[in-house]
């Protein structure tokens, strides 16, 4: 086959550095937001949605063919951390955490992944990130250890 084509479609989470409510302002968290999208386009990675809370991101999105899952976070972060700063001069001491979850998405599952992203303001209304992402964890059969997932 000359062609290589792929639709991996993946759910990366990970949170500010310990958990910092930076991003409290929407005007704020939508840009940080709009700002993912972007990035994650230019790495030929697109996006289906970028979402969150006040603390973490959701971001769905396609996968390029040629990025792996670490160069993607990689780049997401390191470059989203240096535009928040100069663009948000109140927030000089923001950071993410070192870690992150990417989850693979079924075709099939992209509108409840969706509408779960969408949500995240009700449904943090009731349950912390740890707790959300404990439960990510449990729902993808994935171990852990307590002490390596915050920071």
């Amino acid at each position: 086959m000359p062609q290589s084509l792929a639709n991996l479609v993946t759910h990366l989470v990970f949170s500010t550095k310990d958990r910092t409510a930076w991003f409290q302002d929407i005007t704020v968290r939508n840009e940080v937001f709009h700002y993912l999208g972007g990035v994650s386009a230019r790495l030929d990675c697109p996006t289906l949605i970028v979402g969150g809370h006040v603390d973490h991101i959701h971001l769905l999105g396609r996968m390029a063919r040629t990025v792996c899952v670490a160069d993607w976070v990689k780049e997401l972060k390191r470059a989203s951390s240096l535009w928040v700063k100069e663009r948000f001069p109140a927030l000089t001491d923001f950071h993410w955490q070192q870690g992150y979850g990417a989850f693979s998405v079924s075709q099939s599952s992209i509108p409840s992944v969706v509408r779960y992203i969408q949500h995240q303001d009700k449904h943090h209304a009731r349950l912390s990130f740890q707790d959300e992402f404990r439960a990510l964890l449990r729902r993808h059969g994935m171990a852990w250890d307590e002490r390596y997932v915050w920071d």
